[in-house]
């Protein structure tokens, strides 16, 4: 692992596996307390599809698994079948707290990712770009498999808290149709069963905390690419 992340700030991030009434019940407190994210559709939402990345062995799956605290994972993501706004982003995470490096990326680089083809690093490319395909290429990083779900998201500065509902998580190994819009894909959570993400800095305001009662909620230490992963890759049953 390359340690990059000296003078970054990292978040508190706690995920929950919920039923459709439970996140209808939070969607309708989180209308009333919280702001829509800037990039929700007019029916609330967008659809979010990214691209996982690991090396010959596994590691980012197998760390998942194990819990290991100090590890890394990256992929490329889209919005809404959107190729002309591709991110490359590093997830990191350190003492149960997450830190996201991203970068803009060109299509073309794209491309050559979701191939598996070396990219040359220029003079051209932002640090971040540099530093990040320097490390997917390092560490042996090639694309294993396509995580994509619906996702409904509401902000608060207070606190820079944010609340993500995602819906329809399903997982696809056709990792070279990453950009085109119509794959096959699998669905790895029960019928109505979905994911809420809850982040913020150093502190979750009281009346945040309080008013959306997130605590009867079944916690998971599991990310969705794991999931997705598991599923798609082992065939394993649907949580």
């Amino acid at each position: 692992m390359i340690n990059s992340h000296a003078g970054a700030v990292f978040r508190h991030e706690y995920k929950y596996f919920s039923t459709e009434v439970q996140r209808a019940v939070l969607k309708t407190k989180a209308n009333a307390l919280l702001k829509k994210d800037v990039h929700s559709s007019e029916s609330g939402g967008y659809r979010v599809r990214s691209l996982y990345f690991d090396n010959l062995y596994n590691r980012c799956y197998s760390e998942n698994e194990a819990g290991v605290d100090n590890r890394d994972k990256y992929r490329i993501r889209i919005y809404d079948n959107n190729s002309n706004y591709i991110l490359l982003e590093k997830k990191s995470k350190q003492r149960q707290m997450t830190l996201k490096t991203s970068c803009r990326i060109s299509e073309e680089i794209c491309r050559k990712l979701m191939n598996r083809e070396m990219i040359v690093l220029d003079d051209s490319m932002t640090a971040k770009q540099k530093q990040l395909l320097s490390e997917l290429q390092y560490q042996g990083m090639r694309p294993v498999v396509i995580v994509d779900y619906m996702r409904y998201a509401y902000v608060e500065k207070n606190g820079n808290v944010r609340i993500t509902f995602d819906e329809n998580i399903s997982s696809s190994g056709e990792v070279t149709r990453f950009l085109e819009k119509d794959i096959v894909l699998r669905p790895v959570l029960d019928m109505g069963k979905g994911v809420v993400e809850v982040k913020w800095d150093e502190l979750i305001p009281d009346y945040i905390k309080n008013h959306m009662q997130l605590e009867n909620l079944q916690w998971s230490s599991f990310s969705k690419y794991f999931l997705c992963r598991k599923y798609n890759t082992y065939g394993g049953v649907r949580i």
